[in-house]
This record gives C-alpha cells, structure tokens and sequence, in this order.
C-alpha cells in the first residue's frame, strides 16, 4: 500500500505539460467558475499555475487561485499568509506617535497644546504656566493610559489564539531498521503527530482535529472519523447561524488509511481566496501509480491517466468553525488574511461621537471670535508698537473662550453616563466598553439589527398542523399521539367482514380514517428531512441538521410518539408508538435550495418494499406540485399572518417500473456535460413532482426575544427606522418580520430576489431601474430582499437605492454576508449623515457592529464574540429601550447642556476682558491672574456646573411611555442657534457685570476685580439653578457649598480681596445690583418662554 501511494517531487515535474490540458478540459467552467487563464509554472515541485486573480478593493491586493501538492516544499508555503492573528493597534514604535496624532488631529486639543506652548516664550507668559499645562497634561494621560491598556489586552487575547496547540500529520522515515520496523508497525494503525502551536500552521499543512476544537485555518476535509465520511461543525461565529452543518470528506480520501495521508500522491486545487462563505471552487486530483508488473517479461504498464473529483462548499471547514462531533483530518489550503473568517472581518476603527465632533466645530468658531477680538483691539489701540505680540497676548488672555475644562467635563460626564447605565437594575449585566459614546445613544434614527439570536431566540418549536377537515394547535398535539398511537395499534387488528355497519362502527370507521392520515402525515414529517440523530457523550441523544425548522419537526413527530432512532446517507430508521421499529432505504435526496424552494426524498420501506416519494416545501413553489385543493392558500395565509413558517408535505407513492426509468433518466441528465442542472430538475419534475398527494400544512414558530414586539413597536414611535440584516432564507426572514411587527398588519411587502420565480428577478440595470421607481411610488411598503439583488443594487445604482431605501418604514436583507452587513451600515451612515445603531450577538455580527456609529452586542448562545466587538453589551433585544430612549436621552441631553454652559463660562470672562482691555487703552492686561483664574474654572464652579449631569425634563416612566420625546430630541439639542443664543446671553452678561462695575464703583477703581470676581460667581450659580429642571440633592448641595467655600477663600486671599471693604453694606447691596441686571432679565424671558412656548417634556409633567 505504500508504495502504491508513494509520492515524488520529480514526478510533479514529469506530468506539468499534461497538467494544462486538464484544467481546460470543461470551456464552461474555465470561463464561468476560475476566470481568467494564465501559465503554469513549474517550481520546486509544485504548480503555480493558470491562476485566477481576484483584486480586494480594501487592500489593493491581488489574490490568486492556488494548486498545492500534498507535502509542499518550504519556499512554496512561505508564498502564503501566515497563520497569525494580529488586532493590535499600536506597537512599542508607533504607540507614541500614532496616538498624539489621533489626539492633535483635532483642533480643539492641537489649540490647547499651541497656547501651553506659547507660555514658554517670556513675551506672551501671561501667568501661571501650570494653569495651561496641566489640564491638556491630564486629558494626554487619561487617554494614552487607556490606549495603552486596551492594546495590551488585545496583544494577550491575540497572544493565546496565536499560541492555541494543533496535531499535524507527518511522515517519519528511519535509517535503522530496528526504528524502522517499530515506526512501521506504528505507521499500520496512525500518522505520525507534531503539536504547533496555530501561528506555526502552513498551506499544505495536515491537520488533526478533534470534537470541540476550533478550526485554526481554511481546511480541505479529507478524512474523519465517522465511517459515512461525514462530520458536524458549528458555524455560529462565521454565519451567526447555531445549527450544524454537515460537511463531506473527499470519498478517495476517506477510504484510506489515516497513515497513507502523508505519503499521498496528490494536489488540491483552490480558488483565489473570496469573502463568500457558501462557496468554494475547487479540484481533488490524485495521481495513480503505475500498476505493478505481475510478469517479469511484461512489458511495463503506461502510468494511469489522474483522477479529478470537484470540490465545493461541502468539503471546506472555514476557520473559526468548530468541530462538533468526531475527529477530522484536514489539508490547509487558506492561512490569516486569506480565510474567509478574516476576510469578513473588518479593522474596528476610532469612534468619535457626534456632540464631540459638533463641539469641535463650535470651537473653531470660538477661535474665529477670539482672533477677531483680539484683532479689533489691537486696531482700535492703532497698532502701536510691536502690535503683533498684543495679538497673540490678547488670543491667550482670551483663551478661555475655548475652555479645556470642557474636554474634562464632558469626559468625567461620560463616565457619570457609564456608570449609571452599568448599575441600572432593570437591565442588567449591561456592560459599557466605549465610555465615549453614551451621548450617540441619544441620537440613533436608524437601527440595523441581526435575526437570529438577536430578534429570535433561535428555538423553533411546532405550533400547528392542518390538514384539510382538521387543524391541530399547540393544545392540541395530544390528540395527534393518541391518533397516531390508534394507527399504528390498528394495523394488526381485523374488523370483522359480514357485519352490519351501526352508528358506532361509522363513528369508530371515521377516526380510524382521521388516525390513517395522521400517520401518513406524521410519518412523512418523520421522514422527509435532513435531519441525523447524534448520541452526546452523557449518552443523551440530540438531533442535527443544517435547518432548525427541519430539528422542530422531527422532535414533534418524537414528542407524539413516531422517533427518529438513526439515519446515515443510505438508511433511516424510526420507532413508533408501540415499540415497533420501521426501516427506511433511502434511495434518492434533493436537497433544498434558495431556488428550488423544497426538498424531497426517495424512500423504500424495508418490510414491504413499498417505494415512496415525499416532498415538502413552501406553498408558493408547492401549491403548482400538489393536487387540486382548496384550502392550501387560505391556511397558508393564516399562519403566515400568525408569524409562522409553513411548510406543504406530500408525498407520491411509485412503482418499481416507474422508479427504475426515472432512475435511468436522471442518471443519463446526472452525466451530461452541458445544463445538466437543468436536465436533473427535468426528469425529477417530468417523473416526481407531478399530481403529489397533499398531506398537510406544518405551522413551525421561531420563538421570539422577550418583549421584542413592544420594543420595535417603542423605538418606531421614537422616529427610529428598523432595518433587519440576517444571514438566513427570504422566507424565515419574512416570517420575522410579521411575527416581530417590524411589518404593520396588511402592510405590503415587495419582495426582490435575484433567484426565485415567484419574485422580480434583478438581471440588468433596467430591471434594478424599474424596481427602484416602484418603490419611489410605495414608500409606505416593507422591502424584502436578499444579498445578491441587494448587491446588484449597490454595484449599479448606490446612490439612488440608498436614498430611497433610507424613506422605506422598513427594509429585510436576507442571506447577506456579514461584509455587506457593514458596507450597508457604512453606506447609510455616508448617505444619511444621521446616527446608526447596530445589533447583534454572532461572530458573523462583528463586522456590522465595528461599522456603526454605535454597537450593541447581546450575550447568547452564539457566545460573547459580538459582545466584545460591541461598545455596549445587553443581554436580551427588549434593554434597548432603556438604553436609548432613557440613558442614551439623558446622556445627550445632559452633556449639551454642560457643554453649551462650559462654552457660555469661559465666554462670559473672556468678554469681561475684552471690556476691561478697551477701558484701558487696549493694553493686553490680564484682569483675573493666577488663583482666581484657576480657581474659576475649578472649585468656584466645577461642583455647580457639573452637577447638570444628574439633571433630567421628565421621569423614567414618561421617557418609555411616550417615546416621541427621544423624536424630539434628536432635532438637535446642541446647534448654530443654541450656540448663538448662549453666545448673545454671554455677551449680555460679561458686558453687564463688567460696565455696572465700573458705574457703581467709579470711587473705589482699585476694588474692581474683587466687585467684579464676586458678581461673576454669583451669576453663575444663579445661571446653573435657572438651566435645573429637577432638582437633585447633590446640586442643592454643590451650590450651598461653592458658595461657602467661596466667601471663606476671600479671607486667603489678601492680594486680590481687601476684607475691610468686602463686609462693608456699600459692597453687598451694589454686588447684589450687578447680579440682579446680569441675570434677572434671563430669569424673566425664560419663565415667559415657558408660558408662550413650553417644551414638549413639561407639557407632560
């Protein structure tokens, strides 16, 4: 056996000229499938030829199509990507410099770095250099330090996937013979086996995988451990899907022995590398040995043409797959950034919330003022001297206008936001990971969730059987177990023939009758699957299948009494109610498609063999296939109304004559070389699909998310646009829909696929053109449509579907890739500039939740990958409306409102200044110097300003109730005119405080910072209570004391407060004159506002 399978390099370059031939036997598939035609190369034993080549958009990196020899030489597999995972940010070289410049890159930080800088020239120093150095110094570190850690944390997260243990298989050969014959004897039942760690793994690489373990790279299955050559994986984190899927060996490979894998004489040739996870392009080809010569004078035998056998989706186990049951044996064919699981991964990217970029924008304007005053006071002085140094002086004097503090605040606000989000006890478990964005959630107007897991619960369960005179509910299954139990316990009783039929014989004939059709039907079900029973090591017994539809209702026909004890590729066996077991030949499956919309199967029963063909699919495909009825449509569209997945079952029974022509048929359509799919489904409709008896209707439901109605229900109410991105079929994402009500009842649905009969095929652009003018006239109407069609769209016309798909009430994309997923995201983010939500909880979810402005993921079955990814984490769909319509208002809310009062602090001195630098002759004097400059912006009116963060327009209760008010809110809270209006009253006040000063104290000119100081303090405390809308204790509190804390330092303060003429009456009652000018008449026009025009919020209270 060895020598027959033994291998050599050179042979590789003996059959490199054949080789080309055999690549373009098929014109159709060289065209259609690999692209574009090439040369091959011969290198080192190994082809590298006829490459296809595919341009990643992202990268500018061409991939191309790869044929690799079993045991590929060393210089071959370093062509390849290595098998490394990588999400780190930064490294110890480009840390410093890469986060000073995602600090700097924004004007706000890169003014306040000018302006501490500018303290180091003795000309412009205009007081304590630490008053402008330390609170940038502390935002850098605050940053870098968080930076720092979170890279860190992802460096040891890729640092233990990087390190994971894998077996691969080797050869070992000897030079003694003692070794020899001990590793030969071992080579009879094994391979040999090496542990490296995943990073070390190369293309060409034999892999041993057992149950559990993570798929470390893009494998060929060759062989597993399963007699039938099969084996389960789950896929959750690839397709956000949590059925197992089943996956073929290559049949030559599985009938070896595990030890001649190494030593095989074989190629596999593979596709360039793609983001698609449902297909795969690729050839098997073994080399066959000559035959050994049996004669010593015979002459020797011309080596045997190569095998080929395709390989498709079927036989690939993507990375980041898992094992489910068994061991496997796999051929590396993608490694790193060539899988499929990274290509659908895309690099998160720095989120910058909105209020941060509008504050941004609001401060450039700031600037503009600031250098424009500056300048009007350097022109009124007559630009005397060296006027350009009074520029700058005055640009510093008047730095406050753009107060740092506001960087602080507004970051110590977020944490506030994160804190009580994290403690709030009616979501819990809720984590924030990005504590910079508790403001977008305020913001959202288009949520993109996932289905699966996130809408659903992913547990289907049957609800409903109906056939034809009798329905069956929930309630109602007992009745089918006691029916199905009289069937198959009346097979071996006689009635007695002669005998006069009474009433009661009619009666018991009739159940009889119904108890018939139960077990036809029921035994169908039990049948027509996909479905394969897998003992768990606690020797528990759970169903797999690659459709959770299909494990509902083979656990239904168990729970009524008909089970399902095993089933391989050739037969099926069931045990009914009385113990019996029935054996089924399986003779004939067709799978079901995207296209064909049904499956079916060809089954012999063992005892009578009696030959039956059963078929179940959707109504639209199977109401054509089945006999005339005239209730299928009616039930149909009950059930779909109550959110239901139907499925039609019938079934046909066959002669033997009439199977074997269909049998000889199919396989003459099975060989042809040219539309031989078109051909298969001929025969199969011409011989099959004709006059099926109707059986019944199946009503499965995919159990919802707790409270998912009532919160899509909220969030519409709340102005926010639903979209849902799954992975999953057209017809269970529709069923979501309605069931969920992100479908209004006799709401109409267009549907748009690219592959289905029933529904407007997208081929051309006109096609795309009239579909896109249809839904401009029905903007009312729910958009269903699947990746292909979606795809389309994008390709032809990106703009013009976006725009009008963003009016749609809502829009279903089904069997989208979780690329397209973000590209959607990305797009309407780009087209909409409005703020999007993403919502998911699979690995397949990553992407979409990386592109959005905000990212929700949910902890569930799929694990926590989604949860990571997230900038919050929830644990069910229905903590959505809290997040939002409560935290994310509030935190909105509350941080525009500290923001525009931080703005109107540091405007309202800067033009106290500027009017004090006019009164004196335009000199670049500070009024306020050292300690009562930092003293301002901290302890006389950080507690009182900051406590606006724990205020709120209306309770808890009100924010759910009435979601309209989240509407409202994100008209804009924080604009140009909110800006202006606080511009205007700054000015007001700063004029005021400074002019009055100057009138009232014309005799005590030396008295005017402590007149003016103290009414400044003052009329900002009184400015924080008039901006309260419900009192909380720490403001009461934050006032009270400042306050305190304020007439207590002025007796430390001997410089700038002379104590004698502060306690004087004179002091106090023109002080409280000053005060009452600067902030009474903003009292009077607010209270007046809110009698003429009040806020929606206080309408309620």
């Amino acid at each position: 056996m060895r020598a027959s399978l033994s291998a050599t390099v050179l042979s590789g370059t003996r059959r490199a000229h054949t080789r080309r031939d055999r690549y373009t036997d098929d014109p159709e598939e060289s065209a259609g499938l690999l692209d574009h035609q090439g040369q091959y190369d011969v290198e080192d034993g190994m082809e590298i030829g006829r490459h296809s080549r595919r341009v990643d958009d992202a990268s500018s990196r061409v991939y191309k199509s790869r044929t690799i020899l079993f045991r590929p030489p060393e210089k071959t597999q370093a062509r390849y990507a290595p098998n490394t995972v990588k999400n780190q940010k930064y490294n110890v070289f480009t840390f410093l410099p890469l986060v000073f410049y995602e600090q700097f890159k924004f004007f706000f930080n890169l003014y306040f770095l000018l302006v501490a800088l500018s303290q180091f020239i003795p000309a412009l120093k205009i007081g304590f250099i630490l008053t402008y150095i330390a609170p940038l110094a502390f935002v850098l570190c605050v940053t870098m330090g968080k930076e720092a850690y979170d890279d860190y944390k992802r460096y040891q997260r890729d640092k233990e996937a990087n390190s994971q243990k894998y077996l691969i298989l080797e050869s070992q050969v000897s030079d003694e013979p003692s070794a020899l014959s001990s590793v030969e004897e071992y080579l009879n039942t094994h391979a040999n086996t090496r542990s490296i760690p995943s990073s070390s793994l190369r293309v060409g690489d034999l892999v041993l995988l057992e149950k559990n373990q993570r798929v470390p790279a893009d494998l060929i299955l060759l062989k597993t451990s399963d007699a039938s050559g099969t084996c389960f994986i789950r896929t959750d984190q690839l397709d956000g899907e949590t059925d197992w899927k089943l996956r073929i060996a290559v049949p030559e490979c599985q009938k070896m022995e595990e030890r001649n894998l190494t030593s095989l004489d074989a190629e596999i040739y593979a596709d360039a590398p793609i983001k698609d996870i449902h297909s795969f392009v690729g050839t098997f080809t073994l080399n066959i040995p000559p035959s050994p010569i049996i004669d010593s004078e015979a002459v020797p035998l011309e080596p045997l043409p190569p095998t080929i056998f395709p390989l498709t989706a079927d036989n690939v186990l993507w990375a980041n797959t898992v094992l489910a049951a068994g061991s496997a044996v796999g051929f590396v064919i993608y490694t790193g950034s060539d899988t499929r699981a990274v290509m659908n991964t895309s690099h998160p990217e720095t989120k910058v919330g909105l209020l941060d970029l509008e504050i941004h924008r609001l401060a450039k304007i700031l600037c503009a003022v600031t250098f424009a005053l500056s300048l009007v006071l350097v022109a009124l002085s007559g630009f005397r001297g060296m006027w350009y140094i009074y520029v700058f002086r005055f640009l510093i004097l008047f730095s406050s206008i753009i107060p740092i503090s506001l960087r602080v605040n507004l970051d110590m606000g977020k944490t506030v936001y994160a804190h009580q989000i994290m403690n709030d006890d009616e979501i819990p478990n809720t984590i924030v990971r990005t504590s910079t964005l508790p403001e977008e959630l305020g913001r959202i107007e288009y949520l993109l969730s996932d289905k699966t897991g996130t809408l659903t619960q992913n547990e289907m369960e049957m609800r409903k059987l109906h056939m034809g005179t009798m329905s069956y509910g929930f309630d109602s299954m007992d009745e089918v177990a006691h029916q199905l139990a009289t069937a198959f316990g009346g097979d071996h009783t006689h009635v007695r023939q002669g005998s006069i039929s009474t009433g009661a014989q009619l009666a018991t004939r009739g159940r009889r009758d119904m108890s018939s059709r139960v077990k036809d039907v029921v035994t169908s079900l039990a049948l027509c699957h996909n479905v394969t029973p897998v003992t768990n090591d606690d020797g528990t017994v759970t169903y797999q299948a690659s459709s959770p539809d299909e494990v509902a209702i083979v656990t239904w026909t168990e729970s009524v009494g008909l089970r399902l004890v095993f089933r391989d590729r050739t037969r099926m066996e069931l045990q009914g109610p009385t113990g019996v077991h029935l054996s089924y030949e399986i003779l004939d499956i067709f799978p079901f498609t995207s296209e064909s919309k049904r499956m079916g199967i060809v089954v012999r029963e063992t005892s009578t063999g009696e030959i039956t063909f059963l078929q179940k699919g959707a109504d639209v495909v199977m109401t054509k296939i089945v006999q005339r009825n005239d209730w299928l449509e009616e039930e149909t569209a009950n059930m779909a109304r109550e959110g239901l997945r139907t499925l039609v079952m019938a079934r046909k029974r066959l002669s033997n004559q009439l199977y074997n022509e269909f049998k000889t048929q199919y396989h003459e359509a099975s060989v042809r070389l040219e539309g031989r799919n078109e051909a298969m489904a001929a025969v199969v409709t011409e011989y099959l699909e004709r006059d099926l008896e109707l059986l019944g209707l199946t009503g499965v439901e995919d159990k919802l998310q707790d409270e998912v109605k009532s919160t899509l229900e909220l969030l519409r109410n709340a102005g926010i646009k639903i979209w849902m991105l799954t992975g999953d079929k057209i017809e269970t994402a529709r069923c979501i829909a309605i069931s969920t009500k992100l479908v209004a009842r006799n709401q109409y649905i267009h549907e748009v696929a690219k592959r289905m009969s029933f529904a407007p095929q997208l081929k051309s652009a006109d096609e795309v053109r009239d579909q896109l003018e249809f839904l401009q006239s029905k903007l009312d109407c729910c958009l269903v449509i699947d990746g292909e069609s979606l795809q389309l769209c994008l390709n032809l016309f990106k703009n013009e579907f976006i725009e009008i798909a963003t009016k749609l009430s809502a829009v279903v994309a089904c069997r989208c890739s979780p690329t397209q997923k973000a590209d959607v995201a990305r797009l309407i983010r780009k087209h909409t500039r409005k703020r999007v939500c993403c919502i998911g909880d699979g690995g397949n979810d990553v992407s979409m939740i990386q592109a959005a402005d905000v990212g929700v993921g949910i902890v569930g079955k799929e694990g926590k990958q989604a949860s990571l990814a997230a900038d919050f984490s929830v644990t069910q769909f229905s903590h959505l409306t809290k997040l939002l319509l409560w935290h994310g208002r509030n935190s909105y809310r509350r941080s525009a409102k500290l923001a525009q009062f931080v703005i109107h602090r540091g405007l309202i001195i800067s033009i106290m200044q500027a009017v004090f630098s006019a009164i004196f002759y335009f000199a670049p004097i500070a009024l306020y110097q050292g300690w009562l400059m930092m003293g301002y912006a901290t302890v006389y009116t950080m507690a009182p300003v900051f406590s606006l963060v724990l205020d709120r327009d209306v309770n808890e209760h009100l924010a759910l109730l009435y979601p309209e008010l989240y509407k409202e809110l994100t008209k804009a809270t924080l604009s140009y005119k909110t800006f202006f209006q606080w511009l205007m009253i700054s000015l007001y006040q700063g004029a005021a405080i400074m002019i009055m000063s100057l009138v009232l104290f014309e005799n005590e000119f030396l008295h005017i910072v402590s007149i003016s100081f103290t009414a400044l303090i003052l009329n900002e405390l009184i400015m924080v209570a008039l901006e309260i809308t419900t009192w909380h204790l720490y403001m009461i509190i934050s006032e009270i004391a400042t306050l305190v804390f304020y007439m207590i330092s002025i007796v430390f303060l001997p410089e700038f407060f002379d104590l004698s003429f502060v306690l004087s009456y004179a002091f106090a009652w023109k002080v409280a004159v000053i005060v009452a000018i600067s902030a009474l008449p903003l009292g009077v026009i607010k209270f007046i506002q809110s009698r003429i025009s009040p806020a929606a919020s206080s309408k309620l209270l």
